[in-house]
């Protein structure tokens, strides 16, 4: 898994603090992706009128826009009430796909591919997907519950078929730098290496999972548990830290 280190302050977060940007180009540095004028009234439209609309006309309406929106979509598409989009463009959902009321897709970035999902996704009420300029791929027919949060400042790949339970957080933002006693924590920088989760794995609520850590193929961890190292192939965990219970090849 490759490391790399990040300066204190993002280009984004210095575009956005600085006087001289006018507060709507910081409004499409945030949510669009770019600054041309199309991009932005295509944006607006669907926000104002598409995301807020319930029932039935909801989703066919929002199904329709989305696939002009978006960087691909496959067909039979639900999207739910309240879902906000960010960086449209660097959005590509597979077939099937299902994303419930008031999650969000934040592809946000200057040099990433943003978001993948692949076909059969399922992603859950108030769950977030949260780019800082890296990327996430989940694979086909993988199910991501209610209030997850998956965040990727580098890669953050699932595979096919996983399992995830509510409340799950995948912290792929990095680790903060702390050395300096002198330099204020935000300012130091971070180390960012990605996690990645391997097919037909299973994750219990509310686990959590650290960044540089990867879960091997149809391993299961228990609910509640913190991921700081890496899960070996059919191996189940469970704790804080996450430790061995057995092997799941073992009788």
């Amino acid at each position: 898994m490759k490391e790399y280190q990040t300066e204190g302050t993002t280009r984004l977060q210095g575009a956005l603090t600085d006087d001289s940007t006018s507060a709507v180009s910081k409004y499409q540095d945030i949510n669009v992706g770019n600054r041309r004028f199309i991009s932005l009234l295509a944006f607006e439209l669907y926000t104002v009128f598409f995301t807020p609309l319930p029932g039935a006309i909801g989703y066919l309406l929002r199904k329709f826009y989305l696939k002009r929106l978006l960087g691909s979509c496959g067909s039979a598409l639900i999207v739910g009430r309240g879902v906000t989009i960010r960086h449209p463009a660097k959005i590509h959902l597979g077939n099937n796909v299902a994303v419930d009321d008031y999650a969000v897709l934040d592809a946000k970035g200057e040099s990433n591919r943003g978001i993948t999902l692949g076909n059969n996704v399922m992603v859950g009420r108030s769950t977030v997907l949260s780019c800082k300029d890296g990327d996430i791929a989940i694979g086909d027919n993988s199910n991501i519950a209610q209030s997850c949060f998956i965040q990727s400042a580098s890669n953050v790949v699932v595979g096919e078929k996983v399992l995830f339970g509510a409340f799950c957080y995948l912290i792929g933002g990095g680790d903060h730098k702390s050395e300096s006693t002198e330099v204020p924590i935000m300012d130091q920088g971070q180390t960012v290496k990605g996690i990645n989760i391997s097919n037909n794995s299973w994750l219990g609520a509310s686990v959590q999972v650290l960044d540089g850590t990867n879960i091997g193929r149809d391993a299961i961890v228990g609910s509640g548990s913190v991921v700081t190292r890496d899960v070996a192939d059919y191996t189940v965990v469970a704790g804080i830290p996450a430790k061995k219970l057995k092997d799941r090849r073992e009788s």
